[in-house]
């Protein structure tokens, strides 16, 4: 075959057993390997993964190439695709493996800043964000045409080993689909290829919210016992205070209780100790010594 002839015709059968022949190649040489898998027709369900291939079909530079592409990521040829800051890497199978390298240039900063200013204070969760629950207006923020999250041709160099004159051949095509269908999985890649991280969109979110605001609710503080069991420490109890609510609330629950009834005490006895206790004890006043009878008689 010459550079610039088509292929022979693969059918689908026989290029997929291909693909798997090739895989298995790989992975004998030690090379992790992360091959596309379409289940049915439906290249990518998620907002992020539609969003990414809708981008690349807006753009006429590869109109007439991305058909194909399509039918060779349903088939299952991209073997193994890797997504990195700025660049995708892939192995698709054709009449030969071939490696593609996708170069992507980072968002501009200017563009950046101003999707999280358009986006403060509408993404509550980096769950939201990943999972492409966002209102229509920040969903169409970050799709915009020109200064938004997904590249344009202009930000894109491809690069085949195939022999295929063309910059977007069928195998890069159906590479830049293969990274709308990982978006399904991993959507946080797409923020990875572009240079930018995605928790300053969360951040810029709480940046107009008042002050007060930022106070942690009362089940977010810690207590003093919570403290001491994270940091293993033994706190000292703090004295307790003896308040005037503290002592009328000690008498009232006293005055409900049962009461006692108790002798009354001789001051006197109990001022001189045992001798008083001894001398009152068992007598009366009639047993109180007299004087003799002769001095009576007398």
């Amino acid at each position: 075959m010459s550079w610039y002839e088509w292929g022979e015709y693969v059918p689908v059968a026989e290029r997929r057993r291909q693909a798997q022949q090739e895989l298995k190649k790989l992975k004998k040489k030690g090379q992790s390997t992360a091959p596309v898998a379409i289940e049915g027709r439906t290249i990518a369900k998620s907002f992020w993964g539609k969003s990414w291939c809708t981008n690349l079909e807006r753009y006429s530079d590869y109109a007439n190439r991305l058909p194909r592409g399509r039918t060779y990521v349903r088939n299952g040829s991209v073997v193994d695709l890797q997504i990195a800051k700025g660049e995708v890497a892939a192995f698709v199978s054709g009449s030969d493996l071939y490696k593609i390298k996708i170069v992507i240039a980072p968002v501009k900063a200017r563009h950046w800043k101003s999707i999280c200013r358009d986006c403060a204070g509408s993404i509550d969760s980096l769950v939201e964000l990943l999972q492409g629950r966002l209102a229509k207006g920040i969903m169409d923020r970050v799709c915009r045409e020109g200064d938004g999250l997904f590249p344009s041709p202009d930000d894109i160099k491809l690069s085949c080993s195939c022999p295929d004159w063309a910059d977007m051949c069928k195998h890069v095509a159906a590479v830049l689909y293969g990274v709308g269908a990982r978006l399904d999985k991993e959507p946080r890649l797409l923020f990875v290829l572009r240079g930018v991280d995605e928790h300053e969109l969360l951040a810029s979110a709480g940046e107009d919210l008042p002050l007060k605001s930022a106070a942690l609710p009362a089940a977010q503080l810690l207590d003093e016992g919570d403290v001491a069991a994270l940091f293993g420490l033994e706190m000292a109890e703090a004295p307790k205070t003896v308040t005037t609510k503290t002592v009328t609330a000690k008498i009232v629950k006293g005055a409900k209780g049962k009461q006692r009834h108790t002798k009354p005490v001789d001051r006197e006895n109990k001022s001189n100790g045992t001798r008083g206790q001894m001398a009152g004890r068992g007598r009366s006043p009639s047993s109180r010594r007299r004087p003799p009878k002769d001095i009576v008689a007398s």
